[in-house]
């Protein structure tokens, strides 16, 4: 039926690309160099660019039953997203920590994508799942958020920006987006973070952490977590939860983006090489205790498989 009714319609984007073709066809005076190469605009002359889909009645519950979305083990296609990000709130403000990494199955496409969404000076949002997902609706909640700067003369709330994206994705649900965000910020409550994900659903917490890397970096978290911490040691906590992660986690890795959130808006502290965190640290950075993060180098001389080395008698 869709295909019948874009083949007689006019206002198609397959009609459009037909007149220009026949305008293109009438015009002898335009040259193969005036539309470019065939890779350009020429193409829209040769006709529509096309490409060969499945022939199926329902294209997605094709898919929805040939991939692994739903944990079966016999699934052909299997689709994995890996990624570590997290954010906790403390009494001086909002810790925001990600890994860098981006996946194709086990193929590592990126080491260097930026996975905070700076969507005002005080607002902050994180991405896991599909990168084109996370990164056009949480440009578009930018809008939003500016939009509501304009019309009520004040700064959005945390909550009233993660209502706008959760109301915004559940408009899609079941089409396909794959989106666990958190937006993270100070307003006049004060520091706050919420979850979001493609679903809809909608979380407030006080620490969450997203991704395939989440389990390592919730073992360190709940070991080191409390709302009186400093600033330079919840900074040090973030650095230390993505080190865990990227470490243990085949899809998680290469850097970690560190942000802390305050008052004021939020700052960007560093980005730290995660295999220089294993073997040096990172670096001469406040709350760093020295040395690196790896284990072998935390029980040198401290275990029963590598006791200390005697002192010689006197």
């Amino acid at each position: 039926m869709n295909s019948l009714a874009q083949r007689f319609s006019t206002t198609s984007p397959l009609a459009h690309f037909r007149k220009i073709q026949r305008l293109a066809d009438e015009d002898e005076d335009v040259s193969d160099a005036a539309w470019g190469s065939q890779a350009g605009f020429g193409s829209l002359t040769k006709g529509v660019p096309t490409f060969t889909v499945p022939n199926l009645p329902d294209p997605t519950a094709f898919l929805r039953l040939h991939t692994d979305d739903h944990a079966d083990p016999n699934c052909r296609i299997k689709i994995q997203h890996g990624t570590t990000t997290l954010a906790f709130r403390f009494q001086g403000g909002v810790i925001v920590a990600v890994d860098s990494r981006a996946t194709a199955g086990s193929y590592v496409a990126s080491g260097t994508v930026k996975k905070v969404i700076e969507i005002n000076p005080y607002l902050l949002g994180t991405m896991a799942g599909g990168a084109a997902d996370c990164q056009y609706w949480e440009t578009y909640l930018g809008i939003h958020c500016r939009l509501h700067e304009l019309r009520n003369r004040e700064r959005i709330s945390v909550s009233a920006a993660s209502k706008y994206l959760s109301n915004l994705v559940y408009g899609y649900k079941g089409m396909g987006l794959s989106m666990g965000t958190m937006i993270c910020g100070w307003d006049k409550t004060g520091p706050t973070i919420f979850y979001v994900d493609s679903d809809g659903t909608r979380l407030k917490g006080d620490l969450f952490s997203v991704g395939s890397g989440s389990t390592f970096a919730y073992g360190v978290l709940d070991q080191g977590y409390r709302w009186d911490l400093t600033d330079e040691e919840a900074q040090e906590l973030g650095r230390r939860s993505i080190y865990a992660a990227g470490h243990r986690d085949a899809f998680s890795g290469n850097t970690c983006n560190l942000y802390h959130v305050k008052e004021d808006g939020w700052r960007f502290i560093g980005n730290f090489d995660i295999s220089k965190m294993h073997y040096e640290g990172p670096g001469d950075v406040p709350g760093a205790p020295g040395g690196g993060y790896g284990y072998a180098l935390r029980v040198e001389g401290k275990s029963s498989a590598n006791p200390p080395v005697a002192e010689a008698a006197a």
